[in-house]
C-alpha cells in the first residue's frame, strides 16, 4: 500500500464502546471581535446539562478528554479546568489533546481506546474552540526589548529608549498563523485551491455545494432535527439557541459575486469555505459494564478509527486516505455505509475527496486499490448541512460530526455511518459508527429540545 496510508489491522480490543448521550453548543460565528464565551465557558455550557440528566454522578466518570487547539493562556490543560468546573471532582483525571482539525475526533478515539482496553468504563470526551478569542501576542523584538527593560534599573533605562521602535507594537495574531501550514507556507485556503486545480473543480460546483449546505441546515433547523444542540446563555442573559452562521438569504448569484479569498485569480471564496466559529461538543462513552450498572440508553457503538497522513499542500485529501483502511479492516465497502459526515472545510475539499474516490488512476497509483473506491450518494452525505453553513470550530468539529451522525442513523433507522475530516498539516481521520441495541436497556435517542431563533443581541447573519 502507498506511503501515508495506515496499514489495515485489527485493534486487538474486544470490549465494545458505546455512546450513551451527547450535547453541543450552538456554533457561534466569529464577527471580528472576541465572542461572548471562552473555550472553557463553551465546554462547561454544553457539559453541565449533559451530566445533570445522567443516572450517575459526575464523579463516577473515570476521565475527561477534550480536544482544543487554541485555549487561552488562562486555560492550560483546558480539559482539567472544564472537568473541575463541571463538578467531576479532584479524583477524575483530565487531559487535553491537539490534532488541529481532528482534535475532537482524537479525543473520542483516545476515550474509545481507554474503554476498549479495560482501563476505563465512563469517559466524557469531545472538543471545543473559541476561534474568536484566539490569542494575540507581542512580537519577538518587543519581548526582547521588554526583557531588557525589566532587567535594567533606575536611570539606566533611559539608554534603552532609543532602541524602541513603534513597529515592535505590531502584534502576532494566532488565528491566521494557525491556519497557515508552517512547512509549506500555504494557508488552508491555498491548499484547497491546489485541490481544485488537481481535480478540475469549478467555481460553480463549489458554490452549488455551499448553497446546498445552507439549504440543508435551514431545513434541519426548521424541522427541529438538530436535537443535540443545547441552548446556552452569556453573562448578559442573551440566549443562543441554534447555529447562527446560516445564510437563509444566500443564492447562487450572491455566492458567485464573492471575490476569491486566498488567491487573486482563485476559485475559493468566503462563501464556499467553512466559517470561523466558536463552539463545543461532547459525547459520553461507556463500557458494557457501565451501561448495565447504571441502566444507560445506547445511541450507538464507536467501532474503530483510522488516521492517515498526506502532503500538507493537499491536506484536504486526508479522508481519502483514512477511510479505505478503516473499511477494509472490517470487511466493509462504501455500499455498506448508510450515512456519511465529512467535515466541510472547503467545498473544493469535499468535491476533491469525492473525485479522488471515483478516479481509477488515483485509487490505483496513490491508494493502492485495484478499482475506484466508489461513489458516495449526495443524499447520504452531510444530510443536515455542514461546516460551510454552521461553522468549523477546529477543536470541536470532529466530535460534532460523530455526535450528529449518531442521531442521523437513529432517525433513519440505519445501521452504519462514517465520520471523517481533513486535518491541517496533512492528515485525515475517520471513525466507523454502528447503531446497536442491547437487550437491556433499550437503545434510545438524544433528548429533544425546542429549537428557537437566536435571541441574542447582535444576532443574524
Amino acid at each position: 500500500m502507498a506511503a501515508g496510508i495506515e496499514t489495515p489491522r485489527q485493534t486487538g480490543h474486544d470490549t465494545p464502546v458505546y455512546a450513551i448521550d451527547g450535547a453541543r453548543t450552538p456554533f457561534i460565528k466569529a464577527r471580528g471581535v472576541p465572542g461572548p464565551f471562552t473555550a472553557a465557558d463553551l465546554a462547561v455550557a454544553a457539559g453541565k446539562p449533559l451530566l445533570l440528566r445522567q443516572s450517575f454522578p459526575a464523579a463516577a466518570l473515570d476521565e475527561v478528554i477534550l480536544g482544543c487547539v487554541m485555549p487561552s493562556p488562562a486555560e492550560a490543560n483546558i480539559a482539567r479546568v472544564v472537568s473541575l468546573r463541571l463538578g467531576c471532582g479532584n479524583s477524575v483525571t483530565a487531559w487535553t489533546v491537539g490534532r488541529n482539525c481532528g482534535s475532537g475526533l482524537q479525543a473520542l478515539d483516545a476515550a474509545r481506546q481507554r474503554i476498549a482496553s479495560g482501563q476505563a468504563d465512563l469517559v466524557l470526551a469531545g472538543g471545543v474552540e473559541a476561534m474568536s478569542q484566539a490569542p494575540v501576542s507581542a512580537g519577538r523584538n518587543l519581548l526582547a526589548w521588554l526583557g531588557r527593560w525589566r532587567q535594567t534599573r533606575g536611570w539606566r533605562r533611559i539608554r534603552l529608549l532609543p532602541q524602541f521602535r513603534w513597529v515592535m507594537l505590531q502584534p502576532t495574531f494566532a488565528l491566521p498563523r494557525g491556519l497557515t501550514d508552517p512547512v509549506t507556507g500555504l494557508s488552508m485556503g491555498q491548499t484547497a485551491e491546489n485541490l481544485a486545480f488537481r481535480f478540475g473543480i469549478t467555481r460553480e460546483a463549489m458554490d452549488a455545494l455551499a448553497l446546498a449546505s445552507h439549504r440543508r441546515l435551514a431545513a434541519a433547523q426548521d424541522e427541529h432535527r438538530l436535537v443535540e444542540v443545547q441552548t446556552i446563555y452569556d453573562a448578559a442573559g442573551n440566549a443562543y439557541t441554534q447555529d447562527d452562521g446560516l445564510r437563509r438569504d444566500t443564492d447562487a448569484a450572491r455566492l458567485a459575486a464573492l471575490k476569491p479569498a486566498f488567491e487573486a485569480y482563485g476559485l475559493v471564496s468566503a462563501g464556499n469555505s467553512a466559517q470561523v466559529t466558536d463552539g463545543a461538543a461532547w459525547l459520553l462513552l461507556a463500557s458494557n459494564a457501565a451501561v448495565e450498572r447504571y441502566g444507560l440508553p445506547v445511541l450507538g457503538r464507536l467501532v474503530d478509527c483510522r488516521w492517515a497522513g498526506v502532503s500538507p499542500a493537499e491536506m484536504g485529501l486526508g479522508p481519502v486516505h483514512a477511510v479505505p483502511p478503516l473499511l477494509t479492516a472490517h470487511g466493509l465497502t462504501p455500499q455498506d455505509i448508510d450515512f456519511w459526515e465529512i467535515n466541510e472545510a472547503f467545498a473544493a475539499q469535499i468535491l476533491a475527496v469525492l473525485a479522488a474516490w471515483r478516479d481509477p488512476d488515483y485509487c490505483r497509483d496513490v491508494l493502492g486499490l485495484p478499482a475506484p473506491f466508489g461513489e458516495i450518494p449526495a443524499d447520504r452525505l452531510n444530510v443536515d448541512g455542514g461546516a460551510i453553513a454552521l461553522g468549523h470550530p477546529v477543536g470541536a468539529s470532529g466530535a460534532r460530526i460523530v455526535l450528529h451522525l449518531l442521531d442521523v442513523l437513529r432517525r433513519n433507522d440505519a445501521r452504519r455511518g462514517i465520520a471523517a475530516l481533513c486535518i491541517g498539516g496533512g492528515q485525515g481521520g475517520a471513525m466507523l459508527i454502528e447503531r446497536t441495541s442491547l437487550n437491556s436497556p433499550k437503545a434510545a435517542g438524544m433528548p429533544r429540545t425546542t429549537v428557537r431563533r437566536r435571541t441574542a443581541r447582535g444576532g443574524g447573519t
